[in-house]
């Protein structure tokens, strides 16, 4: 069943989320992070490259219903999460190193997630029938490239501006979000218990154990990929792990597959904050020089 208010509600949410981002940090400060070749390299293969390389060793090695193939694929071309700065901070991450990468990866997420959905496409055959590939492009542009442009020209041309709507934006795309998460959970719900191709109990007996790999081996990669000398580990840790849930969901809107692969996307979110939580101590007692 297709929903125009989940449809609308996706649109508007990921807008604001790339305008409050355009908008709270300057083009300068992201040239400086570009500026550091290394660092930019180091995050780029941790959350756009491997994370995927999971993601298809897992399809590869274990067999999943096509609906979880599908959800998992999507979650893997869609990186940057909207509130990744923030758990980032939580985790005791670096805000000036976090908000460069999720702008970049908003940016790069306009190539990236076509690019990745192809590749998941031409591995898979039940995906290739499923994601239009250059549709999803057209709209990635749309939603993202625009609205992080915007938010960048007003930092640019209207700094005075850009600076006082910038919490305004933040907390309204914070709300959008949050009311996305909730309706798609409602949404989703019934769909554990009634969808008769992907019940919840097959959920939980063929995919948790797949879920648990992907979600720790993210945390994983980014933990090993971060620089040895400061927080920047905990915030890549969180970027790999924190997928782009309402980019996900938007492709899967676009491909009409949003009720197949809705349970997949709700299980992954949920289970990414829950094992996050535990990470995000742990490591704000490391850094404190107490890690147990």
């Amino acid at each position: 069943m297709h929903h125009p208010l989940l449809l609308i509600l996706v649109k508007v949410t990921i807008f604001f989320l790339m305008l409050a981002i355009g908008s709270n940090l300057s083009f300068e400060k992201m040239l400086s992070f570009w500026r550091k070749p290394a660092l930019v390299f180091r995050a780029f293969l941790a959350v756009s490259l491997l994370v995927p390389l999971v993601v298809i060793l897992l399809l590869k090695l274990f067999n999943l219903p096509p609906e979880v193939m599908i959800g998992l694929a999507l979650l893997a071309a869609s990186p940057g999460a909207p509130l990744s700065t923030k758990r980032s901070q939580m985790a005791g991450g670096s805000l000036g190193y976090a908000a460069s990468l999720q702008l970049t990866l908003a940016i790069l997420a306009v190539f990236l997630t076509p690019l990745t959905l192809a590749i998941f496409a031409i591995l898979f055959t039940d995906i290739s029938q499923k994601v239009a590939i250059l549709e999803v492009a057209r709209q990635v542009i749309m939603v993202q490239i625009l609205p992080v442009s915007l938010g960048l020209l007003m930092q640019k041309f209207a700094p005075t501006f850009a600076q006082n709507i910038a919490q305004p934006l933040t907390f309204i795309a914070d709300g959008l979000f949050l009311g996305l998460v909730i309706l798609a959970c409602i949404l989703g719900l019934p769909l554990f218990f009634k969808l008769w191709v992907l019940p919840l109990e097959a959920i939980a007996k063929r995919c948790c154990k797949q879920f648990a790999i992907m979600v720790v081996a993210s945390l994983g990669i980014g933990h090993a990929l971060g620089r040895l000398d400061d927080d920047s580990r905990s915030t890549l840790a969180i970027f790999c792990v924190a997928r782009n849930f309402g980019l996900a969901l938007f492709i899967a809107i676009l491909n009409h597959v949003e009720q197949q692969v809705m349970p997949t996307l709700v299980a992954y979110l949920i289970l990414g904050a829950f094992v996050g939580v535990p990470y995000s101590i742990w490591n704000k007692r490391r850094l404190a020089g107490n890690p147990l």
